[in-house]
């Protein structure tokens, strides 16, 4: 299998098209046709079912595809390593964020990252709770995660980042939303808008444990993956919620932040990663991490 037989490949196969694929080339239609020909032949299967209306994949085109992207990709990283000084950090990133929770936290770093190493490449993808998070870190889709702390994780290593106390966000229209704080266990009779129990939120554990200390079970009313889709709910009357001190600042209009009384409710958050792959970009991320989010002291 020869590269040029791998970028022959993959141009027909996301045009779907020999004579667009050709194009893009800059080469003949025959040449490409024999190309894609030797390579069957290489690999002893057809990749494209081809008439002469369509082209189309093969099962075994299907399964050559992701792996003929990734080693286009590894050669483009190969030649940006030998054209780079040894100071500098090529690669690709991938970070997995919540949303709205992580609207503190996730900032600092990607600006940082950009200025210290803009020859990386970091993806971002949000709308990911704790268990989600952890299961995509182990697969090797993440390489880096915000995620809610303590976890069971053991393969996995994490670092904690930030201590927040949680308060109830709810609807101005509210009976308790004009005052300056609130006890938990006035709230024992209204509905709860929570995380998903199947995505593993740690901020939904969270809410659970604290209202299970104050002496009632919540009912909840609606389940929600994104955290400012749980807020905007709030301020439509739906229900309330248990969120971090941070999250008043972003608030939307028709919510009201109200600090708990009592024992403080705390929140953990933190970064986690697999030590068992820590590519060069993911070790300047880490680093980059320790001087922008530094590690709590209480």
């Amino acid at each position: 299998m020869e590269l040029r037989q791998i970028e022959a490949f993959l141009a027909v196969a996301e045009e779907l098209h020999f004579g667009r694929a050709a194009e893009r080339l800059r080469m003949a239609q025959s040449p490409l046709s024999q190309t894609i020909k030797k390579l069957e032949k290489g690999l002893g299967a057809p990749l494209f079912e081809r008439n002469t209306r369509s082209v189309t994949l093969t099962t075994a085109g299907h399964s050559l595809l992701p792996h003929a992207r990734r080693i286009l990709e590894e050669v483009d990283l190969a030649q940006r390593a030998v054209n780079a000084g040894n100071a500098t950090v090529y690669g690709k990133l991938a970070i997995g964020f919540s949303g709205a929770l992580n609207h503190t936290t996730l900032p600092p770093l990607t600006r940082a990252l950009r200025q210290e190493y803009p020859q990386l490449e970091v993806t971002l993808r949000g709308g990911l709770l704790t268990q989600e998070a952890l299961q995509q870190l182990g697969n090797g889709a993440l390489d880096l995660a915000f995620i809610g702390l303590p976890v069971d994780a053991p393969s996995l290593a994490t670092r904690r980042i930030a201590t927040e106390r949680l308060g109830a966000t709810v609807p101005t229209d509210h009976l308790l939303a004009g005052r300056s704080s609130v006890e938990l266990l006035d709230l024992a009779g209204d509905p709860f808008i929570t995380m998903p129990a199947a995505q593993g939120s740690t901020l939904r554990e969270v809410t659970f444990a604290a209202c299970a200390a104050a002496g009632f079970r919540p009912r909840i009313s609606q389940e929600v993956a994104d955290p400012y889709t749980a807020l905007s709910l709030v301020a439509s009357g739906v229900g309330i919620s248990l969120m971090p001190e941070s999250i008043e600042g972003i608030m939307p209009t028709g919510t009201v932040f109200l600090p708990l009384d009592g024992d403080d409710v705390l929140l953990f958050s933190g970064l986690a990663w697999n030590p068992g792959a820590v590519s060069p970009a993911l070790r300047a991320a880490l680093q980059v991490a320790e001087k922008v989010l530094p590690t709590p002291t209480t």
